[in-house]
């Protein structure tokens, strides 16, 4: 990765890289306080998806988030024409894009299933399997300590998936079906990051999505006529996301990367605060232990990239 790239968390939990300025000299606390926003807008969406997919379609509720999210591209052409749609390889900019589909819909049968705090808690896995992979398939050179981070990361999951833990079976199938997705779009993005733009990148996530998606919208029409609340969290998906997007890389240019992405990882703690106060649920002892050993491991390892970047 160039001095001019940091990290960005994406919709799907992982980390990818997004161009910044070499030397951001701005204001490191206001860097840090975009983002923790921005990773409570994925979190918030995260639950938002939950309370919807428990009454709708997970296939209905993905289409609407991402044509959302596409009209709000939508809105960039005007200011950057065909540079918004130009790739260097289009191939793998839409197989990357069609990973995030495949993520998005094994996280959102996931949260039909299984709390989300235990969830998110898997998906996070994605980045530390990356930290393995990468050396074999992209040639890059990996820490001893990235990759002892990412084994205590590992006995992480299995806490919070464990015999007798009382998770969903198919609910743990389906996150690791994301986790799998998750790992292949966090490479091409590594790859892709060298000629495509960031900006490029998303376009193209928004429009397979709501190809992808919208294309299901005949058979997956179904659930309750929505009331108001729900036509808002409906609309909130895509610019939750969005607004997150932007202002994470915004922060780079306040701060550091080896400063921001350890932040990043509030996601989790916002995650569980947000179950707690709108589902009352509360994770075991054990699961608990499982979550902070994922924390503590993507922690070390974003910041031994970081550092190493």
């Amino acid at each position: 990765m160039s001095k001019r790239e940091a990290l960005e968390i994406s919709e799907a939990g992982i980390i990818e890289p997004v161009p910044v300025p070499a030397q951001p000299d701005g204001r490191p606390l206001i860097g840090v306080l975009m983002v923790m926003a921005s990773v409570l807008l994925f979190a918030g969406n995260d639950i938002v998806t939950k309370v919807l997919v428990t009454q709708y379609p997970v296939p209905l509720v993905a289409a609407m988030r991402y044509i959302m999210q596409f009209v709000l591209m939508l809105a960039l052409l005007p200011r950057m024409g065909t540079r918004l749609l130009k790739t260097e390889r289009t191939g793998l900019v839409l197989l990357r894009s069609a990973c995030l589909v495949v993520s998005t819909l094994g996280m959102g049968l996931a949260f039909q299933r299984m709390p989300v705090p235990e969830s998110v808690s898997i998906v996070f896995l994605a980045p530390m399997l990356v930290v393995l992979v990468a050396g074999p398939v992209l040639g890059e050179k990996v820490a001893a300590a990235s990759v002892l981070a990412a084994v205590v990361g590992f006995a992480g999951v299995l806490l919070i998936v464990r015999p007798g833990g009382g998770l969903d079976l198919f609910g743990v199938i389906f996150v690791l079906i994301a986790v799998t997705t998750s790992v292949v779009y966090y490479l091409l993005s590594r790859v892709l990051a060298r000629t495509e733009s960031t900006l490029t990148m998303l376009f193209y996530t928004a429009l397979v999505g709501a190809v992808c998606f919208g294309a299901t919208l005949p058979w997956s029409w179904s659930g309750p006529a929505p009331d108001l609340p729900t036509i808002v969290m409906f609309a909130s998906q895509g610019v939750a996301t969005g607004l997150g997007h932007y202002l994470f890389t915004s922060a780079h240019r306040e701060a550091t990367a080896s400063l921001l992405a350890p932040v990043g990882y509030m996601q989790l703690l916002w995650v569980g605060l947000l179950s707690w106060l709108i589902f009352g649920h509360v994770p075991d002892a054990l699961t608990i232990a499982g979550m902070a050993l994922v924390t503590t491991a993507g922690v070390s390892i974003a910041m031994i990239s970081a550092r190493r970047r």
